[in-house]
């Protein structure tokens, strides 16, 4: 009798586990939306006017989370692209802290905190980085003081680990396991990158990316979106270097996207909105930097807004934005509606 109820027990086990298996974690939803955008930190010139942690360009933030809990329907996740704070802080983690816990106090403060919408926001340069010298470099410190107090609005774990300097790596000096990630929704695949982790500024992990995308290919993921701060590929804007800086490392990743037939790149550290199509093929680069940072004086016709995209078996891209003066960026600007600047469909 034990032994009749003990085969009966591994056949019931080995069942629920070969339906578990087989059950599709990631079920596809035909349609649905998501919002992105980026930089919405002032520029260090307007730091003594404001409150002492707030390094926010705060009209714009209050602003882009009710015009986000207005939509009808609702979007699915609001992705920030980083440069959430103006951060550089001279080695000081309290004060990055504390200008985090005041952008998380907007938040929570907003309609959009008592929605369902899901906030995800991930690191820039301005979180990570210290000036030193003429350059900015990562500071370990810092990366943990973000993980630490934007760990609710963080969407995963499952990046890379500390590698060391060896061969076949992709040579981290930090754990990156909360800061490059990825994650499944509405059977699409997301993939967020940090694009300035320590002694890898202006970088992407590699080896991480490939493996990560061909399992989601693998996984039968319907689309693939990934997002970083830096772009990968410069614009006929002014503005700074971003991946470029690393040409092999770019090249690398991008023939990673192509090869595995990603949809779009979405990225900022440029404050305007823009698209990048390097290559004949799917994949897209989309700027969308002006969440209400200091905006480049050679962009004619400057706006602050949002990215929405539709998710189906296309994907819609719609840059939606409000009139700006270049001279008072800060100011409240009520009487700028927000409407359609742009839009473009990948997939037709």
């Amino acid at each position: 009798m034990k032994i009749y109820l003990s085969s009966i027990l591994v056949i019931i086990g080995f069942s629920i586990l070969v339906c578990f298996s087989g059950c599709n974690r990631n079920p596809v939803i035909d349609n649905y939306t998501f919002v992105v955008t980026g930089d919405d930190r002032i520029a260090p010139k307007e730091d003594s006017a404001h409150p002492e942690y707030h390094t926010i360009n705060v009209y714009q933030v209050k602003r882009l989370f009710k015009e986000v809990s207005e939509m009808k329907p609702l979007p699915k996740m609001l992705i920030i692209d980083g440069d959430l704070v103006l951060g550089y802080t001279d080695e000081d983690t309290v004060k990055l802290a504390n200008e985090l816990k005041e952008w998380i106090k907007i938040y929570k403060e907003s309609p959009l905190a008592s929605t369902e919408v899901k906030l995800i926001a991930f690191t820039g340069n301005h979180e990570t980085a210290e000036k030193i010298g003429s350059g900015k470099i990562a500071y370990a410190p810092d990366e943990r003081t973000f993980i630490r107090e934007m760990k609710d609005y963080i969407a995963g774990d499952n990046g890379p680990h500390y590698t060391g300097l060896r061969f076949g790596t992709d040579s981290l000096m930090t754990d990156q396991s909360k800061l490059t990630y990825s994650f499944d929704f509405g059977g699409d695949h997301y993939v967020i990158l940090n694009t300035d982790a320590v002694d890898r500024e202006s970088r992407v992990p590699y080896h991480w990316l490939e493996k990560d995308l061909k399992q989601a290919r693998d996984n039968g993921a319907r689309h693939i979106f990934l997002f970083g701060h830096k772009p990968a590929w410069g614009t006929g804007h002014e503005g700074e270097t971003g991946l470029d800086d690393f040409p092999a490392n770019r090249d690398s990743i991008w023939t990673v996207m192509r090869e595995y037939n990603a949809d779009a790149y979405f990225c900022s550290h440029y404050h305007i909105w823009d698209t990048v199509h390097p290559h004949q093929d799917k994949t897209w680069e989309v700027v969308c930097g002006n969440a209400g940072a200091p905006c480049p004086k050679d962009w004619i016709g400057p706006y602050y807004g949002y990215t929405v995209v539709r998710v189906s078996s296309k994907v819609d891209i719609t840059s939606m934005g409000r009139d700006l003066d270049l001279n008072t960026y800060t100011d409240p600007r009520d009487e700028k509606p927000t409407m359609i600047r742009s839009q473009f469909t990948i997939g037709k």
